[in-house]
């Protein structure tokens, strides 16, 4: 082998070796009662984070997804997950509201018939530190759809799953 070519393939091993594996953290999704709903896996991405959800047991159609501020999914109605999560007070709520800046937005999912919903997604506004803080953060899944411009949820109703992410 030629030393150039020996030089390109020992930098190649070399950075290869020196890759790491991207941070990930993720938890059961939970229904009232401890249903068990599925799992979330959240993975950092080198401009944001990038969601996994596999659920079961929602209604068919579409449903709001949010990142919350607490790693906190009880009691039943997942009200200890707190608010979104954001930076700036007021948190303006809405991923097509010209003066949005909840960093908790995220698309909607949708369930098929038979109640189970399998996505990825990804969001630019927030990254894993922000959401790996000391009190967590969770994932929640709401009962309707996010209308993306509505306060201060969107419209997207009850909250019917919650993942904390640790």
């Amino acid at each position: 082998m030629s030393r150039p070519i020996s030089l390109a393939l020992a930098a190649c091993l070399l950075g290869a070796s020196a890759i790491t594996p991207a941070l990930a953290a993720g938890g059961m999704l939970m229904g009232p009662a401890n249903a068990m709903r599925g799992n979330v896996t959240v993975t950092a991405a080198p401009k944001g984070v990038l969601v996994k959800i596999d659920a079961t047991g929602l209604t068919p159609g579409w449903h709001a997804v949010h990142f919350h501020e607490k790693g906190d999914c009880t009691p039943d109605a997942f009200t200890n997950a707190g608010a979104h999560v954001h930076t700036m007070t007021p948190a303006v709520h809405g991923l097509l509201n010209p003066a949005g800046n909840d960093l908790g937005d995220l698309p909607n999912i949708y369930a098929a018939a038979d109640g189970t919903a399998h996505a990825e997604l990804f969001s630019q506004l927030v990254m894993m530190p922000q959401l790996m803080d000391a009190d967590g953060s969770a994932v929640v899944i709401h009962a309707a759809p996010d209308d993306y411009t509505s306060q201060p949820i969107g419209g997207a109703g009850a909250r019917v799953a919650c993942a904390v992410i640790k």
